[in-house]
């Protein structure tokens, strides 16, 4: 999660776009974008992508390499 979290953020400051814009942009509420950033472990997927798609991105499930069990 850690790396969505820095993605975000530092996908954010390169587009110019304060925590308000990218919340308005992206369609989900400025305190879920704040909590997102913050780290916070109980985030819905579907407004995640929601945000990542502002980048060209998006949450996706893939097969996990043996040996990176965590």
């Amino acid at each position: 999660m850690e790396s969505i979290i820095a993605f975000i953020k530092e996908s954010r400051k390169k587009h110019g776009l304060s925590q308000e814009e990218l919340a308005f942009k992206a369609g989900v509420g400025l305190r879920f974008l704040r909590e997102l950033e913050r780290g916070k472990t109980t985030v819905q997927l579907d407004k995640v992508n929601n945000v990542l798609n502002m980048f060209g991105k998006q949450v996706v499930v893939i097969d996990k390499e043996p040996g990176h069990d965590e």
